[in-house]
């Protein structure tokens, strides 16, 4: 930590609070880990003595982010991301709660695994972690998980994480089981199948390449089915990646017959397409892949409606072993969570989306899907809050990423705007001076 937790009063600031669609000039006051107002004219109003000011005239003042879709490798994969690591970057990026995947080593499918992690994560981290529990066994789609034993045990969610359950009776079961501990089921919507020997979008951008193509239907086939299923159980159901115009038609369609779901689409779906895979450059490879440029732009659109409800990083950590190889042999994945922000500042910038907006899918929604405190500037509510520089120009270097792993497909990208400074708990985690 960098500061200890006496008062900070963060003034002069452009104060945005999506839970309250709050926009203003204002100030910040932060006292004992919590916040005490945010509102016009508490520096003329007086604050408490040895309070710290900072003034953050021409800055952003706003919730810390929730990334909701990081995997972090402990336990394990250190060697891909640790907590301690995964925090680090977060901390650089604004993200001030990390929402980590159970397909770790073992697999978080047991009470003590999730105790596990949020322990190693008291001990090691500078941000928040939730972990998500395994919603079956082993991830195999099989056998339902202990939904009820995770979430007492501190699971906020569940998931199998980048598998998808296709055992449709399996997944019935699962909502039916999840709804009666208001549990949210959070579902990776990728027909195996379908996906076959793909490895990048199908069409002809894939062909140009000589790569086998992933059709846009492995995505929308299991994504109608799950919303099938949703409306026959009443479960809470989240789609965890979105990256389609037809997805989008299905999830339209599921929310305007009143079905209780959400979608996220992750920063790199929202900010690259195909075409950036150029020649053959193993960083841009994700699963799901990039799609072509007109589902990006309906992406963003989604997203400015409100029919996209979440943004992540998705963010995903692989080593050079795995990643410098041939596009065809090389995993999918792509660390993100230092870049979710300043790459979704480009939406800002050009216009495609109000910052508040933005804010509210990466802080504000994630929070409430979650039934956390955070994501809000409300007085009374947890002191975790960034200070954003939305003009300063900067060009990404990988050898300073906090990350374990380098692999980001924002390598040497010009980028505009970052997070300067970052408080979890009323305590300044990290400053960019």
């Amino acid at each position: 930590m960098l500061s200890d937790r006496r008062p900070i009063l963060l003034a002069n600031g452009r104060v945005v609070d999506p839970s309250r669609d709050l926009d203003i000039e204002g100030d910040v006051l932060i006292a004992d880990g919590v916040i005490r107002e945010a509102k016009r004219g508490i520096h003329a109003s007086g604050v408490p003595e040895g309070t710290e000011v900072v003034d953050c005239r021409g800055r952003v003042v706003a919730p810390g982010l929730v990334d909701m879709r990081a995997f972090v490798g402990e336990p394990g994969a250190e060697h891909r991301e640790t907590l301690a690591s995964a925090s680090q970057a977060a901390a650089v990026g604004g993200v001030t709660t990390i929402v980590c995947q159970p397909d770790t080593t073992p697999v978080i499918d047991d009470p003590a695994i999730v105790d596990f992690v949020l322990r190693r994560a008291r001990d090691t981290a500078i941000v928040h972690v939730h972990p998500m529990g395994a919603l079956t066994k082993e991830l195999r789609g099989e056998e339902l998980a202990e939904i009820g034993l995770l979430k007492a045990a501190g699971a906020v969610a569940f998931t199998d994480g980048a598998r998808s359950v296709t055992n449709a009776q399996v997944m019935r079961r699962a909502l039916t089981y999840a709804r009666d501990f208001n549990a949210l089921v959070v579902h990776h919507t990728e027909d195996p199948n379908l996906v076959g020997e793909g490895v990048m979008n199908e069409g002809e951008y894939a062909a140009r390449l000589g790569l086998i193509g992933i059709p846009k239907a492995a995505e929308t086939v299991m994504l109608e089915r799950d919303m099938r299923l949703v409306a026959l159980t009443g479960g809470r159901y989240h789609a965890a990646s979105v990256t389609s115009e037809e997805s989008l038609a299905v999830l339209r369609h599921a929310k305007q017959s009143g079905i209780a779901v959400s979608a996220a689409a992750s920063v790199n779906h929202l900010t690259l397409n195909e075409i950036d895979i150029g020649p053959y450059r193993t960083f841009f490879k994700v699963a799901p892949p990039l799609r072509a440029e007109s589902d990006r732009a309906a992406l963003v659109e989604a997203l400015a409606s409100g029919l996209i409800d979440i943004v992540m990083s998705d963010h995903n950590p692989q080593d050079v072993e795995v990643k410098r190889l041939p596009f065809a042999e090389a995993e999918p994945g792509a660390i993100g969570l230092e870049t979710m922000l300043p790459a979704g500042l480009r939406l800002v910038h050009n216009d495609a989306l109000p910052l508040a907006t933005l804010i509210k899918a990466m802080s504000t929604r994630p929070a409430e899907l979650l039934g956390l405190p955070c994501g809000t500037l409300r007085p009374g509510a947890p002191a975790d809050m960034i200070v954003i520089d939305l003009d300063v120009p900067w060009v990404l270097d990988p050898d300073a990423l906090k990350s374990k792993c380098k692999n980001t497909p924002f390598d040497e990208a010009r980028l505009q705007g970052r997070v300067v400074r970052t408080i979890v708990g009323g305590r300044t985690v990290y400053e960019y001076v």
